[in-house]
């Protein structure tokens, strides 16, 4: 981020110029490293709790704004657009819109010295249609994408064969969250069983919190079982004659660790709203 545009954005809210010294400060600490301090011209300070705020100032300026103005002026079809910080998806009824779109997207973003990341930036056939258009293309299945932890499929209901977005959980941060919790496991494992399961259900129930989707189904199973056995393995590492095996071990998993089950419905379902008088 330019930190001239940045102060250009924050004095268009901002009258206080106490907070606008103080946001400049935090701009300019620059990166410690090896007890050398770098400074920083460009950007904001990596960890810093003000960061994601001004990331999201900035691009509310560069990005939200002008495709609020883009979709009402230039595209034929509808434009559906949903960021999350700097990840973004947009959706475009018209093929002939995306195209347009990505280009005049770069030199937006370049006017304000940003640019989009070359392997995460693609244009791909998504939603109800794309299955049909493809197969008539002589094409395979419509392409995947991953967003906010969750790979993106085109799917269709078992029974009633509607179109389904399918959501389930990126397998390579599943494994490194698994990864981490086995260290976390080794390094604990000598406090009481009570401790480590207060923590284990904490960590189980929280990806639940968030991954219990519909179709997530195998994930939350997957968590729920590597957990099990990480547990299992880091607590025989206690002792070289431990005699705990995975029966006498279950009552110990169904007393701390929560049961894999779906805690959302599908969105049409969860986000329906009737107006009645």
């Amino acid at each position: 981020m330019d930190h001239h545009w940045l102060n250009a954005f924050l004095k268009h809210r901002i009258a206080d110029n106490r907070v606008l010294r103080l946001v400049n400060k935090w701009l300019k600490a620059g990166i410690s490293e090896d007890g050398k301090i770098t400074p920083a011209t460009v950007g904001t300070p990596q960890g810093s709790v003000i960061s994601p705020l001004l990331a999201n100032i900035y691009l509310h300026y560069v990005f939200d704004l002008w495709i609020n103005q883009w979709r009402k002026r230039d595209a034929q079809g509808t434009v559906t657009v949903v960021r999350y910080a700097d990840d973004m998806v947009v959706g475009f009824q018209e093929h002939s819109d995306a195209e347009q779109f990505q280009e005049e997207l770069k030199q937006r973003l370049e006017s304000f010295s940003l640019c989009l990341h070359p392997k995460k930036t693609r244009l791909i056939e998504f939603g109800r249609f794309a299955e049909q258009q493809r197969r008539a293309q002589g094409l395979g299945k419509p392409e995947t994408f991953e967003f906010l932890g969750f790979t993106h499929i085109c799917a269709r209901k078992r029974i009633t064969k509607t179109f389904l977005v399918k959501r389930l959980s990126i397998k390579k941060r599943l494994r490194e969250r698994l990864k981490v919790v086995y260290a976390l496991l080794l390094k604990n494992r000598h406090k009481p069983i009570a401790e480590q399961g207060r923590w284990l259900r904490s960590v189980v129930q929280g990806f639940y919190n968030y991954h219990a989707v519909p179709c997530n189904n195998q994930a939350l199973e997957i968590v729920k079982r590597e957990i099990a056995r990480y547990w299992l393995k880091a607590l025989r590492r206690r002792s070289q004659r431990s005699r705990l095996n995975w029966y006498r071990f279950q009552s110990v998993i169904k007393n701390w660790i929560p049961s894999a089950k779906i805690l959302y419905a599908y969105p049409n379902v969860r986000f329906y709203a009737k107006y009645s008088k």
